[in-house]
């Protein structure tokens, strides 16, 4: 199966990044995201390929000890669950 992936749009607003960390959030949502949905699918749905203007995805959960890889992949593990339902 081949997967494209595209996020044109990805608003990191209100999470506790320094300067320059918000890539490091960006490379942690695409390397997470193409794992999942490569390990696990997604919903019949999608499979043929569609354009998604926005998805709802589920919440994550922060601590002060959230880098920003772990606040990436949890990101990414958040808009999965989105496209599994879809």
């Amino acid at each position: 199966m081949k997967i494209n992936l595209h996020i044109e749009r990805l608003v990191l607003d209100g999470l506790p990044l320094a300067d320059g960390q918000g890539a490091i959030v960006r490379a942690a949502v695409e390397g997470e995201l193409a794992r999942l949905l490569s390990e696990g699918g997604m919903a019949p749905g999608l499979q043929s390929g569609i354009a998604m203007p926005s998805l709802r995805a589920g919440a994550i959960n922060l601590n002060a000890d959230s880098g920003p890889a772990q606040i990436g992949q949890q990101l990414a593990q958040a808009v999965y669950g989105g496209l599994t339902t879809t």
